[in-house]
């Protein structure tokens, strides 16, 4: 029943974030209608975490080596925040133009098998 997920990033400076995405992360889109850009995402997943109220949700990348990622963002000057070691992966933080923080983190969990599909 359900083909994908659609996340949404508000945002201070969309443009700028959309440049972002496109030129730094090197996510391609299509443009769904006078410059409103739909990046595609590789394969995701989603886990559901108790929380106290359910008013937030947390939208993190996935690499599969966060020393490359790290690498790859410094030589683009993007910060990186220094790697957490954490039971369920290795993650970093970078903030959009917009000031957006996204995690971005190397999974030490297994992961769906759809979501091991190999990168378009």
């Amino acid at each position: 029943m359900i083909s994908g997920a659609h996340v949404v990033i508000y945002s201070t400076d969309a443009e700028k974030d959309r440049a972002f995405l496109r030129e730094v992360i090197g996510l391609s889109s299509v443009d769904a209608g006078v410059g409103w850009l739909i990046f595609e995402l590789p394969a995701a997943e989603v886990a559901v975490h108790p929380a106290a109220a359910a008013d937030r949700h947390e939208l993190y990348l996935l690499t599969d080596s966060i020393d490359e990622f790290i690498g790859a963002m410094r030589g683009r000057r993007v910060p990186c925040e220094e790697p957490q070691t954490l039971s369920w992966g290795v993650l970093t933080y970078i903030t959009l133009p917009g000031g957006a923080r996204i995690g971005v983190y190397q999974a030490r969990h297994a992961r769906p098998a759809a979501a091991e599909r190999p990168r378009v």
